[in-house]
C-alpha cells in the first residue's frame, strides 16, 4: 500500500500540495482504510505527505532549499557510491550494467525516449548495489526517488544537429545520446576498477544533468505561501 500511494506521488499523479482523502485512496486502490492510514504515516515519516490542520493529510511541499539540497547531496554521494562499484562490484553487476547502457544507447539513438527513465532508475540502482554497502546503496535509490518527486525533467525545444541518417532531434534526445554515453564510460571505468575515474565521471554527470530539472508545480487551486520559483539556472 505504501510502496503504491509513494509511487502516485513520485509520478506526479498527486501533485505537491494536493489531499490524500483516506476514503478516495481506499477505493483507489482497493483495499480498507486501515492500510491507507498507516501508509500515510509511513510516508509523512519519509517527507513525501504532511498533515494539515482542517485539511488532514496532503503531499508535501518542499521548499527550494530543500529541493536544491537534494540535488547537491546527490552530487556528493553518486561519485562516492560510483568509486565504490569500481572497487566492489561483480561480474553479474557488470552483466546487468552493460545490458543496460547498451539498450539505453540504442533507445536513445532511436529517440524511443519514454523507456529511458526507467532504463537509467534501474541503471544507477544496480550501480548503487555494485557499492557492496548497504546502507549507501539504500541512501542513493531513496535519494533518486525524492528527487524524481520534487522535480520534472523539462524537455528541450530548439532543434539539435541531425541524427546519424539525417533525421532532426531535439536538444532533449541529443542530451539522451550523451547521456547513456556518460553512462556507459562509467561502466567501462567501473569494469577496469578505476575508482577516481568512476567518480570523476559521476561527478560530472550529476553536474551536466542540473539544467534538465525544474521543479514541479503544486496541483491547480493549491494555494502556495511563495510565487512559483524559476529554476533554469538551478544545479544538479
Amino acid at each position: 500500500m505504501c510502496t503504491a500511494i509513494r509511487d502516485d506521488i513520485v509520478s506526479g499523479t498527486f501533485a505537491p500540495g494536493s489531499r490524500l482523502i483516506e476514503d478516495l485512496l481506499a477505493r483507489r486502490y482497493g483495499v480498507s482504510r486501515v492500510p491507507v492510514r498507516e501508509a500515510l504515516r509511513t510516508l509523512e515519516s519519509e517527507g513525501f505527505v504532511t498533515t494539515r490542520r482542517h485539511a488532514g493529510a496532503c503531499v508535501a511541499q518542499p521548499s527550494e532549499r530543500e529541493a536544491a539540497d537534494l540535488l547537491d547531496i546527490r552530487a556528493l554521494l553518486e561519485p562516492l557510491g560510483a568509486a565504490r562499484a569500481a572497487q566492489r562490484r561483480t561480474e553479474a553487476h557488470l552483466k546487468v550494467l552493460r545490458g543496460l547502457v547498451r539498450l539505453g544507447q540504442e533507445r536513445a539513438r532511436h529517440g524511443q525516449l519514454g523507456e529511458l527513465r526507467a532504463l537509467s532508475d534501474w541503471f544507477h540502482e544496480t550501480l548503487a548495489q555494485a557499492s557492496g554497502t548497504p546502507s549507501l546503496a539504500g541512501l542513493l535509490v531513496q535519494l533518486r526517488r525524492k528527487i524524481a518527486w520534487v522535480y520534472t525533467v523539462e524537455p528541450a525545444r530548439r532543434a539539435a544537429p541531425p541524427a546519424p541518417g539525417g533525421a532532426p532531434r531535439s536538444d532533449f534526445s541529443s542530451r539522451a545520446v550523451e547521456s547513456w554515453g556518460e553512462h556507459g564510460a562509467l561502466v567501462d571505468a567501473v569494469a577496469r576498477g578505476d575508482a577516481d575515474r568512476a567518480r570523476a565521471i559521476a561527478a560530472a554527470h550529476a553536474e551536466r544533468s542540473m539544467s534538465e530539472y525544474r521543479l514541479r508545480r503544486p496541483a491547480p487551486g493549491v494555494r502556495t505561501s511563495k510565487p512559483p520559483v524559476n529554476t533554469t539556472g538551478l544545479r544538479n
